[in-house]
This record gives structure tokens, C-alpha cells and sequence, in this order.
């Protein structure tokens, strides 16, 4: 299919899908507290969106049944919202896609509900930082796999383990667009980054084995060994400086 390059125009609207994006996941990290379940939250964020004449991404894509997805403690990611009510201790993710004028913003927060563990609280600090470690190499004329390498040696370098079943992703007309986006250091450096480029990396991280299975539901991905998990992601651009982060206030 190719790396689909992005003019000053489709970057626009993506800004503005990201921008939904971001402002959603703040109205939700307002209502993060024990006691809400996963669906109630699912609620506010696709009344929010629908309200900004978007559409929630994910909701419907490949048959997935929400308009994000919520997963907690040992789920990695595509934790479908239901009826589990949060509790003090658990550490919960939230990936949200927003679709406006047929292009996408995607990003992804990891949240402690309440008091935590420290080595959680760590987890979450760590893919957060892992992700900007990445972005010192989001630049024009370096490779795509310097943004892998610089991801996985911070994560390892602080004692957790990266997932390598899933990846970033390019992002544009399309919710997953080429190219794959690996958070380890890989072989070879991959291709070389250009201005325009539009990419959505999401460090998932975990406290023990990075290693992962997919339950019966055929969509949450947890933990092989039972440990917990943090997602951090952004959507951003390939300038002719530092990257453009469109899923970041300011």
C-alpha cells in the first residue's frame, strides 16, 4: 500500500480530530474514580464526540462493539467497556479514535484509579517517557526504527518489558495505515522518515513478561503471566524540525 504522505490540508483536519480526541480523554480523567464502570465512561466519550459532528473510530471497526476501549490492571489493550466498576488500586488505560472529515486521531492514556502501587505508578511514568524518548528521533531524514530503539532500551533501562505483538502505526485516511510501528529495537533501521508523515506510536509496556494472549471475546488482550499493563500513544507529524504532536494540549 505504501507510506501515504499528508499535505498541509489533510494535516489540518487531523488536528482537528486529534484535537476532539484530546479533549475527550480529559473530560474522561475527570470522571476516573472508583465506583464508574468501563461502559459508563464509554457513554460519555461517544455522546462527546458525536456532539463535535465526529465519529468515534473504533466504534464498529472490524466489528469491535464500543467507541473506546478500556482496559485494566493485566489487560493490555481492545478491553471491552462493560459493567466492571473500577476500584482504589487498579491502574486503567484508555484508547480513543476520532474520525472528522474521513481522517483520524488516535491516542491512548493510562490512569491510576485512586492510591496505587509505586511499581504501577512507575509502569504508567514509564511508557508516557518511553514515548518522548521515541520522539527525539521523530525526525525528518533519520529512520522509522530509531523511534523503536530509542522506545525499547528506555523501557527495558527502567525493569519493564515491552510488548512486541502489537505496534504503532501510520494514521491518516485510514486507522492503520503502512507503516508498522515495532517499541523494541529491530535489525534494520527501517524506512527513512519524511516531512508529512503521520504516525500513531503506543508504547504498551509490562511489569513482568511481554508476552500477551487474546481472550475468548476475540478482543482483550492481557498479560500472559497475570502482570499489569500501561498503553501511552500520540498521533503526530514528521516536520522539517521536532514532531508535531497533535494528540497534546498546547
Amino acid at each position: 500500500m505504501g507510506i501515504f504522505i499528508k499535505n498541509d490540508d489533510q494535516i489540518a483536519i487531523m488536528r482537528h480530530a486529534s484535537r476532539i480526541c484530546v479533549d475527550t480523554h480529559e473530560m474522561l480523567a475527570n470522571h476516573i474514580k472508583p465506583g464508574i464502570t468501563t461502559k459508563e465512561l464509554d457513554k460519555i466519550a461517544h455522546d462527546y464526540i458525536i456532539s463535535q459532528d465526529a465519529k468515534p473510530t473504533f466504534l464498529g471497526y472490524r466489528g469491535y462493539p464500543a467507541a473506546t476501549c478500556i482496559s485494566i490492571n493485566n489487560e493490555v489493550i481492545h478491553g471491552i467497556p462493560g459493567i466492571r466498576r473500577l476500584k482504589t488500586g487498579d491502574i486503567v488505560s484508555i484508547d480513543i479514535g476520532v474520525c472528522y472529515r474521513h481522517f483520524h486521531g488516535d491516542a491512548a492514556r493510562t490512569h491510576p484509579v485512586g492510591e496505587v502501587r509505586e511499581e504501577h505508578r512507575k509502569l504508567i511514568d514509564t511508557a508516557e517517557k518511553a514515548f518522548f524518548e521515541g520522539m527525539k528521533y521523530a525526525k525528518a531524514g533519520l529512520r522509522l526504527h530509531d523511534i523503536s530503539a530509542a522506545i525499547g532500551d528506555y523501557v527495558e533501562a527502567n525493569g519493564f518489558s515491552v510488548v512486541e505483538q502489537w505496534c504503532g502505526h501510520g494514521i491518516g485516511r485510514q486507522l492503520h495505515e503502512d507503516p508498522q510501528v515495532p517499541h523494541t529495537r529491530q535489525e534494520k533501521r527501517g524506512p527513512r522518515l519524511t516531512r508529512g508523515m503521520t504516525l500513531a506510536v503506543e508504547p504498551m509496556i509490562n511489569t513482568g513478561s511481554g508476552e500477551t494472549v487474546t481472550l475468548d471475546d476475540t478482543w482483550t488482550v492481557v498479560t500472559k503471566d497475570g502482570g499489569f499493563s500501561a498503553h501511552y500513544e500520540n498521533t503526530f507529524v514528521i516536520t522539517d524540525g521536532e514532531p508535531d504532536i497533535l494528540t497534546l494540549r498546547g
